[in-house]
């Protein structure tokens, strides 16, 4: 079904995606990891969903109810004193900590009505009020129907952090296919040409980010920089590069970038896969 230049060059191709992916993973895990990104990004929506901008109404109360942060300290005066932002939290865990803070307001659950009416945002209490009218103040089905309400107000959130992520992976992806040059058309073009050059290589060191530097930077596949872009030794700086070259490496680059938006799973799977293709191609010979 397959030639043997077909398979080599797949091959080159999808190790390379794979250790950029699997580099790329681990930088966006890193700073995600840093700046606790996911934490933000849960506490601008749970700001959101209970229209307090401020921080300085029930969503601080929820921030600091112990179910919904266990955590943290539980006595938060502002977003700046909050010292944990859990980066998770499951809809039945907000959805109980939510109705306990109403119930802060309640002499006893049965009033829960009455905290719900106590709710100084409008929006959010006549949407309160609603959801409570359609279970009949039945307390556990309001439980349900505010875990469904918060569960699908984050898939909104994990989407903007989604979106954050998929900028950073093409980012990183680009630099790193620059700075190794990683030009995905001319390695094409040259194992298109020489597919001897992928035979041999070991295509199961790739376990993390490290081994996927390391083989980058060992491979005899066609990529780095051989020739430098610029020349500075006759004393001005002079381009190695025609403008069409230049363009054609730009695009390889970009090709290579956005390789990494499927994720290194993705591209691992698919080197098992080739990889058992060729093995399985070489044995019918």
């Amino acid at each position: 079904m397959f030639n043997s230049t077909v398979l080599e060059v797949s091959l080159g191709i999808v190790f390379c995606f794979c250790a950029v992916s699997l580099i790329v993973s681990s930088i966006n895990e890193a700073i995600a990891s840093a700046l606790q990104l996911r934490g933000k990004y849960l506490l601008q929506g749970i700001k959101a969903l209970l229209n307090d901008p401020d921080f300085n109404g029930l969503a601080l109360d929820v921030y600091n109810h112990a179910l919904f942060n266990p955590h943290g300290t539980g006595d938060a005066a502002n977003e700046q004193e909050l010292v944990k932002k859990p980066p998770f939290v499951a809809p039945r865990q907000f959805a109980l900590a939510f109705i306990d803070v109403l119930q802060r307001n309640a002499s006893t659950p049965q009033d829960l009505a009455s905290a719900i009416d106590s709710v100084p945002d409008e929006q959010l209490r006549q949407m309160l009020e609603a959801l409570y009218q359609r279970v009949a103040g039945d307390v556990a089905h309001f439980e349900l129907e505010i875990a469904t309400w918060y569960d699908s107000a984050m898939q909104h959130v994990s989407a903007g952090y989604k979106r954050t992520i998929q900028f950073w992976t093409v980012l990183f992806g680009l630099v790193i296919a620059i700075l190794m040059n990683i030009d995905a058309l001319h390695l094409f073009s040259v194992l298109w040409i020489h597919p001897a050059l992928v035979q041999g290589f070991d295509f199961d060191q790739l376990a993390n980010a490290k081994s996927a530097w390391n083989q980058l930077n060992i491979t005899e596949l066609p990529i780095g920089w051989g020739t430098p872009p610029l020349n500075f030794k006759s004393g001005s700086i002079v381009w190695n590069y025609t403008y069409v070259q230049l363009l054609l490496m730009i695009v390889g680059w970009l090709i290579t970038a956005l390789s990494t938006l499927f994720g290194a799973p993705f591209w691992f799977d698919l080197l098992q896969s080739v990889t058992n293709l060729r093995g399985t191609a070489r044995t019918n010979r």
